[in-house]
């Protein structure tokens, strides 16, 4: 039987939120934004949970959350890094043994339970697959002063969410390469799959997201 593996992403300082208090700590109805996050991954079909959070919660989120929540399938709860990209391979790190591993943020915490089954479903597959939604509206690509220059086909645009879901060592190889190759270049990724797409010859595959699976990154959001 393959291993699943899930890493949430709880080590962002939310700075667009105006607040002091890190985004995924904010309450959301009765519990905090992460804890729905955390929820869903429990009740799922992965195996274990890799929490990645800020440097010194650690013991914080074992008490809040781990034990509040009676959390039985986390694993491990690491220290994240300087940018997402560290401490993504951080978290990538406390996963051996795992065959596939979803790589979630913890400030999206509306992620169903379908959502989470039709990624490890297809990863097995393909190897490497995203969340993802179909562009509703007309999507412009501008130039550097801030004029359009180019209108994509919207049939084959899509929004990006998470999971994004792997095969361990495809993701754990790609993210060596990448944080190595960063000490030669300036070339950031925007996501998991970029990491990827960069530095493995596997084609990433869509999977189908939902539009309430949306990432709180402003008080708008928490509002909504």
């Amino acid at each position: 039987m393959s291993r699943f593996y899930a890493v949430i992403l709880s080590a962002g300082v939310g700075k667009r939120m105006n607040s002091d208090v890190p985004k995924q700590y904010l309450m959301l109805k009765d519990k905090p934004v992460l804890a729905h996050s955390l929820l869903a991954f429990e009740r799922s079909k992965v195996d274990s949970i890799v929490i990645v959070c800020g440097s010194g919660d650690e013991e914080y989120i074992r008490k809040e959350f781990v034990e509040k929540y009676s959390l039985s399938k986390v694993e491990a709860v690491v220290e994240g890094g300087k940018e997402r990209y560290n401490s993504v391979f951080n978290g990538l790190k406390a996963c051996e043994g795992a065959d596939y591993v979803l790589i979630h943020d913890g400030a999206r915490p509306y992620v169903s339970d379908e959502i989470i089954q039709r990624n490890m479903d297809e990863v097995q597959k393909y190897d490497a697959v995203v969340t993802a939604v179909k562009a509703t509206d007309t999507v412009k690509i501008a130039d550097e002063d801030g004029f359009v220059k180019e209108t994509p086909d919207r049939s084959r645009v899509y929004f990006i969410q998470t999971p994004q879901t792997f095969r361990y060592e495809l993701a754990f190889d790609a993210y060596a390469k990448y944080i190595d190759s960063l000490e030669k270049n300036n070339v950031h990724a925007t996501d998991d799959a970029q990491v990827i797409e960069m530095f493995s010859d596997t084609k990433v595959k869509l999977v189908d997201g939902e539009s309430v699976n949306t990432k709180i990154t402003n008080p708008e959001d928490l509002k909504r």
